[in-house]
């Protein structure tokens, strides 16, 4: 959902981008990205949605033939993967099951065993699992490696979980506008630290709109290399200062409140959670065996008018995620469950009405 502070903002007349009145918002939204990331270094803005992204990292940081690490644990993970190969790079792919987390020490055997490596793709959370990496510990093991560079997919994460991009040794990383930031799709954000940046200067991979060195160039004097998407800049000027006034730790502990909340409604209904290491974004949610999933997401949008998504490729059916991220609060948590709730039951599914709410209401009321 977007506020309609911000919704008010972008619906403003647009001003040309090129003008003295852009570069100001450009650079207040440029200071503001480097709270958010946590970073000392310039966030790019790109306009395109969080894939732009990624292949601008990829396009960026590496040549035809290097070796990468993947690590797939669901949809996204497996595009890194595809993006990768895509452009002539060599792909390690590690396959963990879908619903559980990469074990570090997997990676770290790899890496030791093969010393050309040099990058590791990984999601912070897989947004089609739900599951959050120990992103942390990846970043400690491989900073350790001078030649391989640390790539962070964190669409579903950042602003949302703490994501310490310098502390954490974070070298690539990549958000967009329509999730914790609150906007419409369209604008993506990636930050490069100053060991990626050292791979850009040795990439040779063709891009053109996609050159972080003409991007960066262009960005430091207020300005984008291309058109940008002005409405969405100015709205997500709004919206970052919104998260500024809530300030970090609180943003952290409202999402980690309305996930536990959530979480905690789900099993009092008798359902199982699907991840093994849930992220505060996205509750993935197993199925009734005798319910198909996709009937739960469609009768929850007709009936009730809950818009929540179901499972992909071989999950499709089987399980459906719960998103509490952005622009979310309590009460939204409260009416999501309970829509639930009636949902299960007018399927079949034997529940008492008000176990899940009730569940949820005391963890948000703190009991």
């Amino acid at each position: 959902m977007i506020p309609e502070r911000v919704l008010l903002e972008m619906a403003k007349p647009i001003i040309h981008h090129r003008t003295r009145q852009f570069e100001a918002v450009l650079e207040e939204v440029r200071q503001q990205l480097k709270w958010i990331f946590q970073t000392k270094n310039e966030v790019l803005l790109q306009a395109s949605v969080g894939s732009g992204a990624m292949e601008a990292a990829l396009v960026n940081c590496f040549s035809a033939g290097d070796k990468v690490v993947a690590i797939k644990s669901g949809k996204f993970g497996e595009r890194w993967s595809d993006q990768a190969k895509a452009y002539g790079l060599q792909v390690i792919e590690i396959n963990v099951p879908w619903g559980e987390p990469v074990a570090v020490g997997t990676l770290e055997k790899i890496l030791e065993s093969h010393s050309d490596v040099k990058g590791v793709l990984c999601q912070a959370c897989e947004t089609s699992t739900g599951v959050y990496h120990p992103v942390k510990d990846l970043g400690s093991l491989v900073h350790r490696h001078p030649q391989c560079i640390l790539l962070i997919d964190a669409i579903t994460a950042l602003g949302i979980t703490e994501i310490k991009t310098d502390q954490w040794n974070l070298d690539v990383v990549i958000t967009g506008s329509q999730k914790a930031l609150m906007l419409p799709p369209g604008l993506a954000m990636i930050s490069f630290s100053d060991k990626a940046l050292k791979h850009n200067s040795q990439a040779k991979l063709p891009r053109y709109y996609f050159d972080v060195k003409e991007s960066l160039k262009a960005q430091l004097k207020n300005q984008t290399y291309f058109t940008p998407p002005i409405s969405l800049i100015q709205g997500l000027r709004v919206s970052l200062e919104m998260m500024r006034e809530e300030t970090l730790p609180h943003l952290f502990d409202r999402h980690k409140r309305l996930s536990h909340a959530t979480r905690e409604g789900v099993k009092a209904m008798g359902l199982e959670l699907f991840s093994k290491a849930p992220s505060d974004s996205i509750t993935s949610v197993v199925a009734p065996a005798a319910i198909d999933g996709e009937k739960i997401v469609k009768h929850l949008q007709e009936k009730y008018n809950f818009t929540i998504i179901g499972g992909q490729d071989h999950l499709k059916g089987k399980i459906f995620r719960l998103g509490h991220m952005g622009y979310c609060g309590d009460f939204d948590v409260l009416s999501m469950v309970s829509a639930l709730e009636m949902t299960l039951k007018d399927l079949g599914f034997s529940n008492d009405l008000g176990r899940g709410v009730s569940a949820s209401l005391k963890v948000l009321h703190g009991h």
